[in-house]
């Protein structure tokens, strides 16, 4: 399934086990030796009375993160459409490691989700929360910081997981399998960083290019998505309302007045099937790579 291009295989953990998911990622999400995907989304049974489902994500190099906008819409998805939840649902309550996500529904003609909107949590701006070093209780909105030996001004909040957005004139042409990886693993974020390097089009709307921690560049990015809107509002860029625009489509983020940024996107099932792992898979792509 995807969201706006930002692409995951997911399995049905109410169905079956997935033993050690850490080490499975990267060879299913590899797009030459697998099925291919930024990553590897386990749709689990609730540990909570408050949760539908549960979602545990992997990126693509097997690392565990806290939350995914794009990742978490394909779940109530999945839910939705694959009888996990009982029928005529309008929304879906994930558990996450960022916390309980409910994601409202909307159905398509034949009955099937077709788009959803998440309230991704409230943002937060303490280094100590996102984690960023620096005074634990400071801020670090349009702060300076060297990266690759060019300094840039950066502003840098928690959407459940770390971000880092880098305000550019173009963001078209930057080379990011260079940049990215210098912001991922800079030492100012010790559990590395997702980056958007964004460009104001106009006060509703941003164009931006994801580097994600632990997938590289991604098409779409739904907690970048929702990090750069709100990035952009206390830089005084836009309104609390913009379009998102991303390589893989739009996404539509909403600061709203209770402090929970809302995110509306797509969520598509492309395909279903069985993936056999060959018995010298793990060798193959650890040689190729």
């Amino acid at each position: 399934m995807h969201g706006a291009g930002n692409d995951y295989v997911y399995v049905d953990g109410f169905r079956q086990e997935i033993p050690e998911p850490e080490r499975l990622a990267p060879l299913i999400a590899d797009r030459h030796f697998g099925v291919g995907g930024d990553g590897l989304i386990l749709i689990l049974p609730p540990e909570t009375a408050e949760g539908d489902v549960r979602m545990r994500m992997f990126n693509a190099d097997g690392s565990e993160a806290e939350m995914c906008g794009n990742g978490v819409r394909c779940v109530a998805k999945y839910a939705a459409d694959h009888g996990l939840v009982p029928p005529g649902r309008d929304e879906v309550r994930v558990e996450t490691l960022a916390g309980l996500k409910v994601i409202g529904l909307s159905r398509d003609a034949s009955g099937k989700v077709a788009a959803a909107r998440v309230d991704m949590g409230v943002p937060r701006f303490r280094r100590s929360e996102i984690p960023m070093s620096g005074p634990p209780d400071e801020q670090a909105i349009d702060v300076p910081l060297t990266v690759a030996g060019r300094q840039y001004r950066v502003t840098a909040l928690s959407m459940g997981n770390p971000h880092c957005v880098v305000f550019l004139p173009s963001v078209a042409e930057i080379k990011l399998e260079e940049l990215g990886p210098a912001f991922e693993h800079h030492p100012a974020f010790p559990r590395r960083v997702n980056t958007e390097f964004c460009r104001v089009i106009d006060r509703r709307t941003l164009e931006i290019r994801v580097w994600e921690r632990g997938s590289g560049e991604t098409l779409a990015c739904g907690t970048g998505a929702s990090a750069a809107a709100v990035a952009a509002y206390l830089n005084g860029l836009t309104e609390r309302r913009v379009a998102v625009r991303l390589r893989g489509g739009t996404l539509l983020s909403e600061w709203e007045p209770d402090d929970h940024v809302y995110l509306t996107g797509p969520a598509v099932e492309v395909f279903s099937g069985t993936w056999p792992l060959p018995k010298d898979a793990e060798k193959t792509a650890k040689e190729a790579r």
